[in-house]
C-alpha cells in the first residue's frame, strides 16, 4: 500500500513536470513568433537584403573595357571639359567687352587728345589698345615712314590692332568646332569596338540569349550617347560665341573708324 500510494505520488509529479515543460515551450514558441510578427509590422524595421549592383552602366563598363575603351572615354572627357572652359571663358570674356565699350563711350571721347582718353580706360581695355596703337602710329610717322601718306600710315596701324582683337575674340573657337564636329564619330568609334567585344564574348560563351546580348550591346552604345552629349554643347556653343563676337567685333571697328577719323582730321595733333 505504501508503495502503490509512493508510485502515485512520483507518477503525479512527473504528470505535472511535463506539463509545465510543454506550456513552457508553448509559451516559448507563442512568444517568439509574437516578436517577429511585431518586428515586421513595425514601421521603419525591414528584413535585411542584399545590396543589388547594376551590372550595366557607366561604372561596368569602365571595369569591365579594355584600354582603347577606356582611351575614347578619356578623349571624350577632355574634350567636355576643353568645351565648357572655352565657353564659360569666353562668355564672361563679352560680357567684359561690352562693359569696356560702354566705359569707352563715356570716358574715351571726353578727353582732349588720345592719350588722355586711353588714359581713363582700363588697362586690358581693347579700346585702350587701339587708341594707344593711333597715337603711336603718329609718334612713329618719322624718317622713311613719313613717305607713307599719314592717312594711310595711321590706317594700316589701326587695322592690324583690329586684327588682333578679333584673333583673341576668335581663340579658342576652333576647338569648338573640332569638338562639335569629330566627337560624335569618337563615341561611335567607341560603340563599335565595344560592339565587337560584346559579339566576341557571346560567340565564346555560346549564350545568345536576351540578357546576355542586351547588357554589352547597351553598354556598347552608351559610347555614341556621350559622343552626342559632348558634341551638342560645343555646337551650340561655337554658333552663340560668333554671332557674340560679331557684335563685339562691330563696336570694335566702329571705334576705330571714328578714331582713325579724329586723327586724320586733325593731322595729328590730337594724338
Amino acid at each position: 500500500m505504501a508503495f502503490n500510494s509512493i508510485k502515485e505520488s512520483a507518477s503525479h509529479v512527473s504528470l505535472k513536470v511535463a506539463t509545465t515543460i510543454v506550456l513552457a515551450l508553448a509559451s516559448a514558441s507563442s512568444f517568439a513568433q509574437t516578436a517577429a510578427e511585431t518586428a515586421s509590422a513595425t514601421p521603419g524595421v525591414a528584413p535585411v537584403a542584399e545590396a543589388v549592383t547594376n551590372p550595366y552602366g557607366l561604372g561596368a563598363l569602365w571595369e569591365t573595357s579594355d584600354g582603347i575603351t577606356k582611351t575614347v572615354l578619356m578623349i571624350l572627357l577632355i574634350m567636355s571639359v576643353g568645351s565648357w572652359y572655352i565657353i564659360v571663358t569666353k562668355f564672361l570674356q563679352n560680357r567684359k567687352f561690352h562693359s569696356q565699350s560702354l566705359q569707352t563711350n563715356e570716358e574715351f571721347w571726353k578727353g582732349k587728345t588720345v592719350k588722355e582718353g586711353a588714359s581713363h580706360l582700363d588697362e586690358a581695355s581693347p579700346y585702350r589698345f587701339i587708341a594707344e596703337s593711333g597715337s603711336n602710329a603718329v609718334q612713329s610717322h618719322v624718317g622713311m615712314k613719313k613717305n607713307i601718306p599719314l592717312n594711310d600710315w595711321l590706317e594700316m596701324n589701326i587695322q592690324s590692332a583690329v586684327d588682333r582683337i578679333q584673333n583673341q575674340t576668335q581663340s579658342g573657337l576652333s576647338f569648338l568646332a573640332t569638338v562639335g564636329s569629330t566627337s560624335p564619330f569618337v563615341g561611335l568609334f567607341g560603340t563599335v569596338w565595344g560592339i565587337y567585344h560584346a559579339l566576341t564574348a557571346i560567340g565564346i560563351s555560346g549564350q545568345a540569349s536576351i540578357d546576355k546580348v542586351a547588357g554589352p550591346v547597351g553598354e556598347a552604345l552608351i559610347m555614341t550617347a556621350i559622343g552626342l552629349a559632348v558634341a551638342i554643347p560645343a555646337v551650340l556653343g561655337y554658333n552663340w560665341l560668333a554671332k557674340a563676337n560679331k557684335a563685339v567685333m562691330d563696336d570694335v571697328r566702329e571705334f576705330s573708324e571714328e578714331l582713325n577719323g579724329v586723327l586724320v582730321g586733325s593731322s595729328g595733333s590730337a594724338a
